[in-house]
């Protein structure tokens, strides 16, 4: 149902340099369908114009994918990939661009507002934005489908029908996802309710997000990504080095005060397993979802790609002048027997510093933390059609193929199994059967044991069960207490030898996603499939 509206070179030029607003508006076709937008000769016939779109946004922005660079250390600056955008009509605010990064914008939306955004390619190939998170038609998805090659533009039209919450948008054209998000195509969507705001959370300044990367980088200071082949890409790509809102050099400086971390990991494959140096317990306000009904303390968060959590941290608990870091602890279960995984020396599983703080001046400002965060409508397991036949995706290396039941990604190819109807609750299980004993005698891959975060495109899960097979016990326990299950999720994390049973409700609209491994590399290579909502 995509629609192709071709433009004159001339506004063109002017769309893909966020022009008129007038331009931009009549581009969008059909009610809550987008169309692409070719850059071609002839101007906007009288058919097109006739069929615009009635659908009046409360906020439209100019998005564009571009290539540019950016100084983050001394001497040449590091070339990039880069989201840029502009708000055209709504809250001036909905947009705010990070100084001297390559990740962003952040978007910042409310509860039931409508939304326009033109997003025009400027990159030397095909890409496509995925909401990561939200629940939109699937036309709206960012299905590898509906890729737009360069001088295209595609018209998003959706309303925010998620809980306050971390949301984020990557690429997402088959085979090209994880380079495209490591040469910088990444930003967080953050999106509030009256609910949130009643409760007198940190804001403003004191509300920080902070996106996670590892990233590898030449003596030109420029991203080193190509995999050295493809058993290096099994294990996923890992930098050497770890970046905090695309910064290498990042500190956190603050007041004394109560502040709202917002934490996401945007890496390619790596996990982390989240603490402060002194031992002080985190507590968790809120999950890729939202927020949690009650605050929950952990010695540790495990946080796999795609995850996010949202942390309450009073920095009245030290001295002024403390310096703090948060580190990643050490754990282990991942991969193969002496692989580091493509790209860097430091290994999935290793312990490093992700994040320095400085404690300054102390403040009498600052709220208390509530103890209850939100109500929730959980679904239950017996409005499940299959409480006790659970959907079963069996998550595999096969040779040197990641697999889903055995199969790899096909376009728009969808299984007998992989076909539900809408309104339905279902159960489905996600079981990692690539660890160690379940592999051996299978060949080079039997030592590999890789970890498979699951996303789950158009919805929120719930989480509720997981297993683990005996002779994955050891590894599984490194991590299991930083699992934070109690809210909604759109990715999980499913370690070696584990089985993970998630509760999912297909609402509102019909149509094709997709669900896959967020270990981008595992994606690339076919850990992909489709599941198609019925009526």
């Amino acid at each position: 149902m995509d629609k192709k509206i071709t433009i004159s070179r001339k506004d063109f030029l002017r769309l893909a340099g966020f022009g008129s607003l007038t331009l931009l508006s009549s581009l969008a076709a059909g009610s809550l369908i987008s169309g692409c937008v070719d850059a071609g000769e002839a101007d906007l016939s009288p058919t097109h114009k006739s069929s615009l779109s009635k659908w009046e946004p409360d906020v439209e922005i100019a998005l564009k994918a571009t290539l540019g660079e950016v100084q983050l250390f001394k001497q040449e600056a590091t070339r990039a990939w880069l989201y840029q955008g502009r708000v055209l009509s709504g809250d001036p605010a909905s947009l705010q661009h990070l100084p001297d990064t390559y990740v962003g914008p952040i978007l910042r939306f409310k509860v039931g507002q409508k939304v326009r955004i033109h997003f025009t390619n400027e990159l030397p190939e095909p890409t496509i934005i995925h909401w990561h998170g939200l629940h939109v038609p699937h036309e709206m998805d960012g299905h590898p489908k509906n890729v737009i090659d360069s001088g295209e533009t595609f018209i998003y039209e959706f309303q925010i029908a998620n809980r306050a919450g971390t949301y984020w948008f990557h690429p997402h054209p088959h085979g090209r996802t994880g380079p495209q998000v490591y040469y910088g195509l990444a930003g967080l969507m953050l999106i509030s309710d009256d609910e949130e705001s009643a409760l007198g959370l940190p804001s403003g300044e004191f509300d920080i997000p902070l996106i996670i990367q590892d990233r590898t980088f030449n003596e030109h200071n420029q991203f080193d990504y190509l995999p050295r082949g493809q058993f290096d890409r099994m294990a996923g790509f890992l930098g050497d080095q770890v970046l905090i809102n695309g910064r290498p050099d990042f500190e956190l400086s603050v007041q004394a005060r109560p502040y709202r971390l917002r934490l996401l990991n945007a890496s390619n494959s790596r996990i982390y397993k989240l603490a402060w140096e002194d031992g002080s317990p985190l507590t968790v306000i809120a999950t890729d979802g939202g927020l949690l009904e009650i605050p929950l303390q952990r010695d540790y968060v495990t946080l796999g790609p795609a995850e996010r959590v949202e942390l309450w941290v009073d920095f009245n608990h030290w001295v002024v002048g403390s310096k703090l870091r948060l580190q990643s602890l050490p754990f282990s279960g991942i991969g193969a027997s002496g692989m580091m995984g493509a790209g860097g020396s430091l290994a999935n599983g290793a312990s490093f510093d992700v994040l320095n703080v400085h404690v300054g001046r102390a403040t009498s400002e600052g709220e208390r933390l509530p103890d209850r965060l939100s109500e929730i409508q959980w679904y239950k397991p017996g409005d499940a059609v299959n409480p006790g036949q659970p959907r079963r995706f069996n998550l595999e290396m096969q040779g040197m193929r990641p697999t889903i039941n055995g199969r790899s990604f096909e376009m728009e190819a969808v299984a007998k199994d992989e076909v539900v109807k809408l309104n339905n609750v279902e159960v489905w299980e996600f079981a990692n059967r690539s660890n160690g004993g379940n592999l051996r005698g299978r060949g080079m891959m039997g030592g590999m044991n890789m970890p498979h975060p699951m996303h789950v495109h158009g919805l929120q899960f719930q989480v509720i069960d997981r297993q683990v097979e005996p002779d994955s016990m050891r590894d599984w326990e490194s991590v299991q207490h930083g699992y934070v299950d109690e809210g909604w999720k759109d990715s999980v994390l499913v370690m070696p030898g584990e089985r993970v049973k998630v509760l999912l409700k297909f609402e509102d609209f019909t149509g094709l996603y997709l669900y896959h491994c967020h270990n981008l590399e595992h994606e690339d290579l076919g850990m992909m499939r489709n599941y198609r909502i019925d009526p």
